[in-house]
């Protein structure tokens, strides 16, 4: 009974920290939406750029962490370049959907990694959901329909010269965060959180440099560098890398349904933001929209509540014996267990922005 107890006390200590650390996360996703909607807002436009500094930080980092290690990779170098090169891409079109569309469209729009999540599972690692999560993942995608007809709807009034081209870019970069997501799990999982944040930060810093020097060196000599311009520049960056460090910590203590919650409060402070900062009129499909990836997430979450019970268990034994989850989540078909050689696992959390590292299953 005592072990019982101090269980539940332990299991409602952790749950304070999700939300915490979950809020916490949320508005570092809302503050990378921010600083890139006011970088666009003042004619700079080079979204490689902007998180060029964040991968920099995370090699400079967590690379130090490892050289003081002196150990041998755990995965193949191969598989952290391929990562950071979707991880890259992915960054860059989300980016610079904030040239033709709203701040709250790419907020919304990020829920598109879910369903892209649970085609990539289902198609590579033969992962069976449940009708009730199905049905969350088609209210979701109804919102994100509103989100784009409302765009076309409202026009100019959207907050951006191109909204549509805006909105398909962001589907894009949800689509290779989802892509980039399932990867990074399944390292996080069969390898090491601080040997894959270091040297997703080298590929990405060497990436990030390549494309810069081809794509975007005329826009960054154009730039007439000022407060106003280097402190939302610099608070990218810093929020970016707060997000892709802080996500994996969430994960491990929370689990998906809380990731998921959590990130959906994003879309709440982008509409704070863009009303009480912007002073921008939101069409009112918006609210439409925001209520039904709202209920697509909460049911599609509440399908997992059964199981949170046991993720910290889970994982704490996935830590010490090295061995994978084998709830619905994230159950791996025997066909798939060799996909430690390949690179590839069932990623339940499709997380950016924050995200980072994060997006796992973003909304």
């Amino acid at each position: 009974m005592a072990r019982s107890v101090g269980g539940g006390w332990w299991r409602s200590r952790k749950t304070l920290v999700g939300l915490g650390l979950g809020q916490l996360v949320s508005l570092l996703v809302t503050a990378t939406g921010f600083a890139s909607s006011e970088l666009s807002r003042r004619g700079i436009n080079v979204p490689t750029a902007q998180s060029l500094l964040n991968y920099v930080l995370l090699g400079v980092v967590y690379g130090s962490i490892l050289l003081y290690r002196r150990k041998s990779l755990q995965m193949k170098w191969y598989y952290y370049l391929v990562l950071a090169l979707v991880d890259v891409e992915a960054n860059y079109l989300v980016v610079k959907a904030y040239q033709y569309t709203s701040l709250t469209s790419v907020m919304l729009l990020d829920c598109w990694a879910i369903p892209a999540v649970i085609f990539l599972t289902w198609m590579f690692l033969k992962t069976n959901y449940r009708f009730r999560k199905y049905s969350g993942v088609a209210i979701c995608v109804s919102g994100l329909v509103l989100v784009v007809f409302s765009d076309v709807h409202a026009g100019d009034r959207a907050g951006g010269t191109s909204p549509v081209k805006g909105d398909i870019l962001v589907i894009a970069g949800a689509t290779l965060y989802a892509i980039s997501n399932v990867s990074e799990e399944f390292l996080v999982k069969v390898g090491d959180r601080v040997e894959l944040m270091g040297m997703l930060g080298l590929f990405g810093a060497i990436i990030s440099a390549c494309q810069i020097s081809i794509f975007e060196r005329n826009e960054i000599k154009s730039i007439q560098w000022s407060v106003g311009a280097v402190v939302p520049f610099i608070g990218f960056a810093v929020a970016m890398f707060m997000f892709y460090s802080l996500v994996p910590i969430l994960l491990k203590i929370s689990g998906s349904t809380m990731l998921n919650l959590s990130l959906l409060t994003s879309d709440m402070w982008a509409i704070l933001i863009r009303l009480f900062a912007y002073h921008e009129k939101v069409d009112w499909m918006y609210y439409v929209a925001f209520g039904a990836v709202a209920i697509g997430l909460v049911i599609y979450s509440g399908d997992s509540n059964s199981d949170d019970g046991r993720r910290g268990q889970v994982a704490e034994a996935t830590d010490v014996e090295g061995k994978l989850p084998d709830d619905e989540e994230a159950a791996v078909h025997p066909k798939c267990q060799g996909a430690a050689s390949s690179g590839i696992r069932k990623f339940d959390d499709g997380n950016g922005p924050y995200h980072a590292l994060s997006n796992e299953e973003l909304s």
